[in-house]
C-alpha cells in the first residue's frame, strides 16, 4: 500500500477538488464547505471517455463522483488524490480494492435518500397493487368500471419479503407494515439475528412464500442476477416485485417472460440493467409494470444534504482527519 497515512494528512496549498460528470447544476453547497479551506472545485464532464477521466483525475487532491466508473486505471492516474467520495451509497462503480492498494480512502454518504427511496418503493408497490397507472389511462380514455377485468389482491394478511436489510430496507419495512402484512421474511447474509417483527429466511423460501418482494441489496459480482430465472419461477402468480436498488440484481429477460405469461402479477421498477432502458426494453411492453427513471433518491432536500455531506467528508480529510464514512478503512496511527 502506498503510504496510506500520508493520504489523510494536511493538504498541499490550494487543493483541487474535481467533480466527475456531476449533473447537479449548482455546486454552491460544496463550495461553502470547501472554500474556507482554500480549495478550488471544478466540474469535469468526461462522459465515460477514459482519457478525459484520467486527465481530470491527474491533478486532483479529492474527487467527487456519482455514476462515472473509477477502475484500477483511473486510480493509477491519480497523482496526489487524498480521498474519493461517492455522491450516494452504492459503490459498484468504484474499484475499492484498487483505491485501497493505492492508499486512497473511499467514502460515501450512507444516510442519503433513506426516506425518499423507502417512500418511492412504497409508492411503486401501491401503484402496481392497485393498478393506478392503468386506471388513470382507462378513465382518461372514457372507460369505466373495468376493474373486474384486471383483478387485484389485498395486501393485508399477506407476506412481505425483503431482500437486503440496510438502512433503506429497514425504513421500507417500518412503513410497509402499516399495510397489514401478517409476516415479514428477510434475506440478508450480513444479519445473524432477525429484525423486530420479521424472520430470516433463505432466498428461495422468501421468493416462494412472499406476496410482495422488495429489493434493497447492493450490486456486486456475487449479487448480479440474484433474482434469477429459477427464483422468479418460484414466485406466486399474484406476487409483486419491487426494485429501487440496482437493475442488475434481476434477470430482466426472465422477468419479462414471467410477466408476459402472467406468472407474476406485476413489478415496480426504478432501476434497470441498462440505463436509460430504451424503447427496445421489453419491460416497457409487458402488463403490470410501473416504471420510473431511477429517481427514487430524489427530493430537493435529499440533494442539498447529499452535496453538503459529501463535501464535508473532503473537508475532514483536508483538515487532517479521516473520513467519517470511510468504507475501505485501514488503521491510522
Amino acid at each position: 500500500m502506498d503510504n496510506p497515512e500520508g493520504r489523510i494528512m494536511a493538504p498541499s496549498p490550494a487543493p483541487l477538488v474535481v467533480v466527475l460528470d456531476g449533473g447537479f447544476g449548482s455546486y454552491d453547497a460544496e463550495r461553502r464547505v470547501l472554500e474556507p479551506l482554500g480549495a478550488t472545485l471544478v466540474e469535469r464532464s468526461c462522459r465515460g471517455d477514459r482519457d478525459l477521466i484520467h486527465a481530470a483525475l491527474r491533478p486532483a487532491d479529492a474527487v467527487l463522483v456519482r455514476e462515472c466508473a473509477l477502475d484500477r486505471t483511473a486510480f493509477d492516474a491519480m497523482e496526489k488524490c487524498r480521498v474519493v467520495v461517492r455522491y450516494g451509497v452504492a459503490l459498484d462503480n468504484i474499484d475499492v480494492e484498487a483505491a485501497t492498494a493505492r492508499g486512497i480512502p473511499v467514502a460515501n454518504v450512507p444516510e442519503f435518500g433513506i426516506d425518499e427511496v423507502s417512500n418511492h418503493a412504497l409508492g411503486l408497490l401501491l401503484a402496481v397493487a392497485r393498478r393506478i397507472p392503468a386506471r388513470d389511462r382507462d378513465v382518461r380514455a372514457g372507460r369505466w368500471n373495468v376493474a373486474r377485468a384486471e383483478p387485484m389482491h389485498r395486501l393485508a394478511g399477506g407476506t412481505l419479503g425483503l431482500v437486503g436489510y440496510g438502512r433503506i430496507g429497514a425504513a421500507f419495512h417500518r412503513k410497509a407494515v402499516v399495510l397489514g402484512f401478517a409476516r415479514t421474511l428477510v434475506h440478508d447474509p450480513v444479519l445473524t439475528q432477525a429484525p423486530d417483527g420479521a424472520e430470516l429466511a433463505p432466498l428461495g423460501r422468501l421468493c416462494l412464500e412472499s406476496d410482495v418482494i422488495s429489493l434493497h441489496a447492493s450490486l456486486s459480482i456475487s449479487t448480479r442476477h440474484l433474482i434469477s430465472r429459477a427464483l422468479i419461477g418460484l414466485m406466486k402468480p399474484s406476487a409483486i416485485l419491487i426494485n429501487t436498488a440496482r437493475g442488475g440484481l434481476v434477470d430482466e429477460a426472465a422477468l419479462v417472460e414471467a410477466l408476459a405469461e402472467r406468472r407474476l402479477f406485476g413489478a415496480g421498477l426504478d432501476v434497470f440493467e441498462r440505463e436509460p432502458p430504451g424503447a427496445d426494453n421489453l419491460l416497457m411492453t409487458v402488463p403490470g409494470v410501473v416504471v420510473t427513471d431511477h429517481t427514487a433518491w430524489y427530493s430537493e432536500q435529499s440533494v442539498a444534504d447529499l452535496q453538503r455531506e459529501a463535501a464535508e467528508e473532503i473537508a475532514r480529510v483536508f483538515s487532517g482527519q479521516p473520513p467519517l464514512n470511510w468504507v475501505n478503512r485501514w488503521p491510522v496511527s
